[in-house]
């Protein structure tokens, strides 16, 4: 008997669950920026330093020519989550360039996609220079993109009811 009551219990929990998953995610704000912090490494000399390149725009740093193409990150309310679409050019000894590198880069992970080079490490640490917010709406079935809900009012919210003991 005890286990039949756990057991509707956990049904009942589950599918609570499940309908509170099933009205929708929660979409954090996307902001795109306009300047990539990285940080760089010269193993040579173990020093590191901190590199601020706009957009679309080409720092050197050694042989390494470090070029980010976008750069997003959240509002300071939400989960970070900082990203970067780089590419990276290693200039060789006989003037040729080489790419070396080119795919996202994620702050919160920097080991995942990091430019590791025999002498130089390159990682994105932050983006700066804000330029606008971008939140993602669901689209609606057979409609534009829905508007933003309001939140609910005391009314829509259930009342409690009084279960004696």
């Amino acid at each position: 008997m005890r286990r039949n009551r756990w057991r509707r219990l956990a049904l009942v929990a589950a599918a609570g669950l499940t309908g509170a998953l099933a009205a929708g995610p929660a979409l954090a704000q996307r902001i795109d920026n306009a300047v990539a912090v990285f940080a760089a490494l010269d193993k040579v000399t173990a020093k590191i330093s901190r590199l601020e390149v706009p957009l679309n725009q080409t720092a050197t740093f050694g042989a390494l020519k470090i070029t980010p193409r976008v750069c997003y990150s959240r509002a300071p309310t939400e989960p970070p989550k900082t990203t970067s679409f780089v590419e990276v050019d290693e200039t060789q000894l006989d003037g040729k360039e080489k790419r070396i590198f080119s795919g996202w880069m994620f702050a919160d992970s920097p080991g995942l996609n990091a430019v590791e080079h025999p002498v130089f490490d390159v990682w994105l640490t932050d983006c700066s220079g804000p330029q606008r917010s971008v939140a993602p709406r669901p689209p609606q079935a057979g409609g534009p993109a829905a508007a933003e809900p309001a939140p609910p009012s005391d009314a829509d919210l259930p009342r409690r009811r009084r279960v004696p003991r």
